[in-house]
């Protein structure tokens, strides 16, 4: 009886756990950020103008609407397959889910 309680509990628990894996950790994300993303796009997502000068681009701000109506799969993409003239990053699943949940908390 008592296995057929642990079990039933842990069928309970274990999807909560996967989907707040999945969601991120914006302090992490913001870690990461610093050390992977910041370089090009600030560190608060504001675009660096150096960067985007000398690749002749416009750089989106990623508080922007526009970048925040995009989903987390279209970030995540973006991220590991790059985009005009970004490079793919490559990041575990668990640091691209951190970094987007540190993007959202940029949102105005």
């Amino acid at each position: 009886m008592k296995s057929w309680c642990k079990l039933g509990l842990l069928l309970l628990v274990l999807p909560i756990l996967v989907v707040a894996a999945e969601k991120g950790d914006a302090a992490k994300g913001k870690e990461s950020f610093s050390k992977r993303c910041a370089s090009c796009h600030g560190a608060s997502g504001e675009g660096k103008e150096s960067i985007a000068k000398l690749f002749r681009v416009t750089m989106k701000r990623l508080d922007s609407k526009e970048v925040q109506s995009l989903d987390d799969n279209a970030l995540k993409n973006t991220m590991l397959s790059g985009k005009g003239k970004m490079q793919a990053v490559k990041l575990e699943d668990q640091e691209v889910n951190n970094i987007i949940a540190f993007i959202r908390t940029l949102k105005k």
